[in-house]
């Protein structure tokens, strides 16, 4: 039988993060779904991932990543900033037993505290991204 953590049996069952496979590696290109200016984004790290050696580091829904701005203006450009992933063209599966997939790979960009740079999101947001990131949630028009 299993050894059961001491740090689960302390505070109970915790809170399973969903399942999404990470399917967007290093050096992706995504669209920017904001109104902060960038259109391109290429993706440079992941944050809060540690993956085998000589593997790539990848991203799915929600993950924080640092970001450099491959097209848009030319004060945003070759710089590092942060960005959250909001939608993912490869289908998952919820928990509830859908299928989820979307038009196009997005983030949005948000300051290292986590506010969001833009005022507003374009499209559609995904629920795993809104419920782990409550700011963005208020700036979504519609979440799916």
């Amino acid at each position: 039988m299993a050894k059961r953590s001491r740090a689960v049996a302390a505070v109970g069952i915790l809170e399973r993060k969903p399942n999404i496979p990470r399917t967007i590696v290093l050096g992706s290109l995504v669209n920017c779904a904001d109104n902060s200016g960038a259109q391109v984004l290429k993706i440079v790290q992941v944050h809060g991932i540690s993956t085998r050696l000589r593997r790539v580091p990848a991203a799915c829904v929600g993950d924080m990543l640092s970001v450099t701005v491959k097209k848009g203006p030319v004060d945003l450009r070759k710089k590092p900033m942060h960005a959250v992933l909001i939608r993912q063209r490869k289908p998952y599966r919820r928990s509830d037993g859908t299928w989820i997939s979307f038009e196009d790979t997005a983030a949005v960009m948000i300051t290292p505290e986590g506010d969001l740079k833009g005022t507003e999101i374009k499209g559609p947001v995904a629920k795993e991204a809104a419920e782990r990131w409550p700011r963005i949630a208020n700036a979504a028009s519609i979440i799916v």
